[in-house]
């Protein structure tokens, strides 16, 4: 089991990951995705978090807008809550 500190390191660098893709529209999904599931993650959800975010970003938005089927390593309850895209918030 992690150390507290090497967690929360391992959650500050999933965060700025998941906001740093490289376009606004990874940023909002990837990063929008995070900061509203995270609160309720355990080491599982990190991990497969931090798996998601080596993957390309044109791969893991057609997962989450169901226009390329899902590989199997990222299937499961959270890329199911990631297809919901009900956390993107837009700011104006």
């Amino acid at each position: 089991m992690p150390d507290k500190s090497s967690l929360e390191t391992r959650f500050a660098r999933a965060k700025f990951r998941g906001w740093h893709r490289g376009t606004r529209e990874a940023d909002y999904m990837i990063g929008g995705f995070f900061d509203r599931y995270h609160g309720g993650w355990g080491e599982t959800e990190l991990v497969w978090f931090e798996t998601l975010l080596d993957e390309e970003d044109v791969d893991i938005m057609a997962w989450a807008l169901k226009t390329q089927d899902v590989p199997e390593h990222m299937a499961g309850p959270q890329m199911e809550l990631m297809m919901r895209l009900d956390y993107v918030e837009i700011p104006r």
